[in-house]
């Protein structure tokens, strides 16, 4: 039952997740693991700051045992010295006295330098530890400052996919339904084609049809009549009819013209007799 209540734990865990995912922000997703980069290098810096102190206490205290170890080899050289003086001098016992002093500062010395070498050891390992987090530190720092960098572009990208987005969006709403009593833009453009064609049509069949055509034969007749109407009563006034003189005159130049070179053949014989005149001259 435990196990059941655990995987239904999971799953609704995981559906959460998905879900917030889905409506999540990258915006905010993206200050977010730019805080937490920034987050994570302040305590590496931290952590190796504690590492580098470390290695720097390490560091004092093995040059204050480097100190106290030369201090007590120049001690026990000292101790030996005065021993033998003493002991030159037959003065056994204060030789006796300088050899133990000098025996005490052997055995301080052998201390001191077994605690130099853990030192010694223990410095190194520090050592290793603070380079180690000094590039640590500046490997991440070069990452956060790339992810730096990089976030306007992001941003900027975002913004881009957004703007895409309502684009494919408006572009979609010109082909799909809004609602379920919105037509789509291609249902009403269809609607107003379909009916301007058939207005169009019925237009062409109306110019063609025996009535219309009726109606151009009563209009031309009615024409007719009022014109010769107008025509009798000129002739009553004995007034001239200005559009039956503007069409007579034009064919009077035609016909001066078709005669006039009818004339000219008949005239060239008369020339002819001009030769027995030039006779008296030769």
């Amino acid at each position: 039952m435990i196990k059941f209540f655990k995987k239904l734990w999971a799953y609704i865990t995981a559906g959460a997740n998905s879900k917030f995912e889905e409506k999540a922000d990258p915006k905010i997703q993206l200050e977010q693991a730019i805080s937490e980069a920034q987050d994570q290098h302040r305590r590496l810096k931290e952590h190796a700051a504690n590492v580098i102190a470390q290695q720097k206490q390490t560091e004092l205290q093995l040059n204050r045992a480097m100190e106290q170890l030369e201090k007590l080899n120049a001690n026990a050289r000292q101790a030996v010295k005065m021993a033998d003086a003493e002991s030159k001098k037959g003065n056994a016992a204060k030789a006796a006295e300088y050899t133990k002093a000098a025996e005490t500062i052997a055995t301080q010395l052998i201390a001191v330098e077994g605690q130099v070498e853990e030192l010694k050891t223990m410095h190194y390992s520090a050592t290793q530890a603070s380079d180690q987090a000094k590039a640590a530190v500046a490997q991440n720092g070069q990452l956060l400052q790339k992810k730096l960098s990089e976030r306007n572009e992001l941003l900027s990208r975002l913004e881009q996919a957004k703007m895409q987005e309502q684009m494919n969006k408006a572009m979609a709403s010109l082909s799909e339904t809004v609602g379920q009593d919105v037509p789509t833009f291609n249902e009403v453009r269809d609607k107003i084609e379909t009916r301007y064609a058939k207005a169009k049509g019925m237009s062409e069949l109306a110019d063609t049809s025996v009535e219309n055509r009726m109606i151009e034969i009563e209009q031309a007749a009615a024409n007719f009549e009022a014109q010769d109407r107008l025509a009798s009563i000129r002739a009553q006034l004995g007034i001239e009819d200005p559009n039956a003189s503007t069409e007579a005159a034009p064919p009077e130049p035609q016909v001066q013209q078709a005669t006039a070179p009818a004339t000219e053949p008949a005239t060239e014989p008369a020339t002819e007799p001009a030769t027995p005149q030039q006779s008296p001259g030769v």
